[in-house]
């Protein structure tokens, strides 16, 4: 009897092993190498979300040491990061959006209440672009450099962490290198 009544607690237990360990080893999902890095922007042409006759394209990120981040309105996790994005504008960062699979009023609803970033935000609403950027989840950020080519991929919500310890670092690096 005694033995019966310990099963659910065993198994239990078990389950609560298996959730910190996944907890623990959630950080590194965060390094998952892009195939993308040291390699040209791909090539899109969006429409914006601020407004739908002016585009964003990979020619935009030229010139210019940028973050492009994948957002959308729907995503908790981005909630959680628009803070530290409006905070990196301030600092002079230059960030691009890309809207992902989103309905278009919600996201300028979401730009309007919660601040924007964004020089510009483009509007993937099938989320095309999205697979060409290796996208497999909102939110990410991309470091771009001068040439275009991309530096950096962050996967998941940008915490002021890693804003101060990663990618300002690594933008001024890049604003440095002729």
């Amino acid at each position: 009897m005694k033995k019966q009544s310990m099963t659910p607690l065993i198994i239990f237990g078990f389950l609560v092993i298996l959730l910190v360990a996944g907890l623990i080893n959630a950080k590194y999902v965060r390094d998952v190498p892009s195939p993308l890095i040291g390699k040209a922007v791909p090539q899109f042409s969006l429409p914006t979300v601020e407004d739908q006759k002016q585009m964003l394209t990979n020619e935009d990120l030229k010139g210019q040491v940028s973050l492009v981040n994948i957002w959308a309105s729907w995503c908790v996790s981005c909630r959680a990061e628009h803070e530290i994005l409006n905070h990196a504008a301030k600092l002079g960062i230059k960030i691009y959006g890309i809207n992902y699979k989103d309905e278009i009023t919600d996201a300028r609803q979401w730009l309007q209440m919660r601040g924007n970033p964004y020089v510009k935000s483009a509007h993937d609403l099938d989320g095309r672009i999205g697979i060409d950027w290796g996208v497999y989840g909102v939110p990410e950020t991309f470091v771009i450099d001068k040439k275009g080519l991309i530096q950096y991929k962050h996967t998941g919500p940008v915490y002021k962490d890693d804003l101060d310890n990663k990618i300002i670092p690594l933008i001024k690096q890049l604003e440095s290198e002729s």
